[in-house]
């Protein structure tokens, strides 16, 4: 038995032999040597006390599936979808690692407090299994199927999109920094009131490129800090971050059962602010999805008024999200970066639902052989020609912003004001990378304290 199955039979006897150490009582819950110090950051009971428990929310998962078996979860995973090649209802993790990534991020999010006493943020939400065939899994392909994942989401009624996962970018290979189809799914789910997030990565050291979809427009992305609000030096810096939250000396549940780990990454800290969002979505349940993400941005901890490439707009901060008095004028920066673009796809479709018919054609009076048909509809009607000059004028400072990005970032690595995504205008050759990789930093089994071992 390799090193790895015998410390996850460890666990698994401590565990049924109830020797396994909770967290404190009155503390963060999970074990003793890596608790859920959040909990005790956020105050989470009080949340929790103040009827903030996710419930009637439904997170999306895009990952590589759900092992639904796990008493932990056991009732909190709905029937998702696979779009692998072996098909199924996602969940089955399909993660060929026994850490299980997205078993790992589920149990972060809903998980109840059984083994290690790891316990989920939000554990009324309900979590939505989509595998999509991302390098690591067992059917991995170059056809990722995020876009598709993304709109099945929306459509079978997520609220919260969660996509602990990334594809790097390249300015000399890719035309654009998100790719179409997948920029288009994503201005999809915004406009029917969902919420995307996304990791920001873990390259900050080694020179942090652009990653889909956290570059996307409308996507909140994640960075990771500890305990003492640091970013973690493996966090991307990115001009387009949005916020950071927990991300080092995670415990999470594995896909084999019984088994618990310890890991670090962006991935860990967006499924932990899917969860914060469904907390203050559940609080706030007759707001839209635009007005929660501003909300979570107005109570940010160390907000600043200026981007930082390390921390975004700040800390994620779950508690004052969900009982502090939020101004209606709020800024929201992720959402205004979208705007434009859902503004002229608004005003191309109300106008072609606003065009007159073509007319029938008019044989009465006309030579055997011809017809005469009414005059073509009009191609820039009013609104279509407003919705077109509002695209423009953000394409422009898009263009603008986004070289001043690019710019400011090969002078200096120091922190800069926030622009929108780098602005790349076309996408001539459609050039994706041909894989995904998920994105979690190094992960460590659990054994037991010294005490406990089995000898």
């Amino acid at each position: 038995m390799t090193r790895l199955g015998r410390l996850g039979l460890i666990v698994a006897l401590c565990a049924a032999l109830g020797l396994a150490t909770p967290g404190s009582a009155g503390g963060a819950p999970g074990p003793s040597q890596a608790p859920e110090w959040w909990f005790d950051a956020w105050n989470v009971p009080a949340i929790w006390a103040a009827g903030a428990r996710g419930q009637g929310v439904i997170i999306a998962e895009i990952d590589t599936g759900v092992n639904a078996a796990l008493p932990e979860l056991a009732g909190k995973i709905l029937p998702g979808r696979d779009f692998g090649d072996a098909g199924g209802d996602g969940r089955m993790d399909r993660d060929q690692d026994p850490f299980g990534h997205g078993t790992a991020m589920a149990s972060l999010m809903v998980a109840r407090p059984t083994l290690l006493d790891i316990t989920g943020l939000a554990p009324d939400a309900r979590v939505l299994p989509i595998a999509v065939p991302i390098q690591g899994t067992s059917d991995a392909s170059a056809s990722d199927h995020v876009p598709d994942a993304i709109r099945w989401a929306v459509d079978h009624h997520a609220r919260v999109i969660s996509m602990s996962l990334g594809g790097r970018r390249d300015p000399a290979q890719d035309s654009v920094p998100c790719p179409s189809d997948e920029q288009k799914a994503i201005d999809y789910a915004v406009a029917r009131g969902a919420i995307v997030v996304a990791a920001g990565g873990n390259s900050g050291l080694s020179g942090s490129p652009v990653e889909d979809p956290g570059v996307c427009l409308g996507v909140v992305s994640v960075g990771a800090i500890d305990s003492h609000g640091v970013v973690a030096p493996f966090s991307s810096r990115h001009p387009y971050l949005t916020l950071v939250a927990p991300g080092i000396g995670i415990a999470s549940l594995g896909r084999v059962p019984g088994a618990a780990y310890l890991g670090d990454g962006t991935s860990q800290a967006t499924a932990i602010t899917s969860a914060a969002l469904a907390l203050v979505w559940s609080k706030h349940p007759s707001l839209t999805g635009r007005e929660i993400v501003t909300r979570v941005l107005a109570t940010l901890k160390h907000r600043a008024p200026t981007h930082d490439l390390a921390y975004g707009y700040g800390a994620l901060a779950v508690r004052p999200a969900v009982l502090a008095a939020v101004p209606a004028n709020a800024a929201n920066p992720v959402y205004d970066a979208l705007v434009p673009f859902l503004d002229r796809e608004h005003a191309r479709a109300a106008a072609a639902s606003r065009q007159p018919a073509p007319q029938p054609a008019a044989t009465t009076n006309a030579p055997p052989g011809k017809f005469q048909a009414g005059a073509e509809p009009g191609t820039f009607s009013g609104p279509v020609l407003a919705g077109t000059l509002a695209a423009l004028v953000g394409i422009a400072v898009l263009a603008v912003l986004g070289g001043m990005a690019w710019a400011s970032r090969r002078r200096s690595p120091s922190p800069a004001p926030m622009p929108p995504p780098p602005a790349w205008p076309t996408e001539s050759a459609g050039v994706r990378p041909p894989e995904w990789q998920d994105i979690t930093g190094p992960i460590w089994p659990f054994a037991p304290p010294p005490s406990q071992r089995i000898r």
